[in-house]
């Protein structure tokens, strides 16, 4: 028997209503998008994390902008960033938690980008650029900076957002809620 037969076997089986066909389906796909997949998106995009679901809301903006700078904007003007400024930034409406973002390492990283770096905790951070040289962000709805985003190297910087598929994150986020503080659960408020 050639090969394209048992292809043409394998795929029958494949399309058969039963549940080892479907198991063999689930992990068949698994592999794919594990060892194919992700690693031809790593290529394109040049970073080892090509999608990255926003798991906080740290970014989230909970009114429109005009409300929102209102109450945020005075930290921004104390740093040199002004309204006009900020309406220019990518993603000036923030993100939501559940947010998947493409994510791209081949760049110039400038005042305002949404960047994702290694800070030393247990996942990565998703924080506007607000300062260059060294650089430092600042989640959109955060008080301040935290300790770890105020001399951001080069080295540590993963890539940055470039666009956001809004709420599929949720597919993941789901599996882990239950384990998070519960001031942390759930949807941004």
């Amino acid at each position: 028997m050639n090969i394209l037969n048992h292809v043409k076997r394998f795929w029958k089986y494949l399309k058969k209503d039963s549940w080892d066909s479907w198991i063999v389906s689930l992990i068949l796909t698994f592999l794919i998008i594990k060892f194919i997949f992700f690693p031809a998106i790593s290529i394109v995009t040049g970073s080892p994390l090509p999608l990255v679901v926003v798991e906080s809301c740290s970014m989230y903006q909970n009114s429109d902008f005009d409300n929102w700078w209102e109450r945020n904007g005075v930290w921004y003007e104390k740093r040199g960033i002004f309204k006009e400024d900020f309406k220019e930034f990518p993603f000036d409406s923030g993100l939501n938690k559940g947010d998947v973002i493409i994510v791209w390492g081949r760049s110039n990283y400038g005042l305002g980008d949404i960047i994702i770096f290694d800070a030393d905790y247990r996942f990565p951070l998703i924080h506007r650029i607000i300062q260059e040289k060294p650089f430092g962000t600042k989640g959109d709805n955060n008080f301040g900076q935290l300790n770890e985003e105020t001399k951001i190297s080069e080295d540590q910087i993963i890539g940055k957002a470039v666009a956001s598929i809004p709420g599929i994150g949720w597919l993941k986020l789901i599996f882990f809620e239950g384990s998070k503080d519960e001031s942390q659960r759930g949807f941004c408020k």
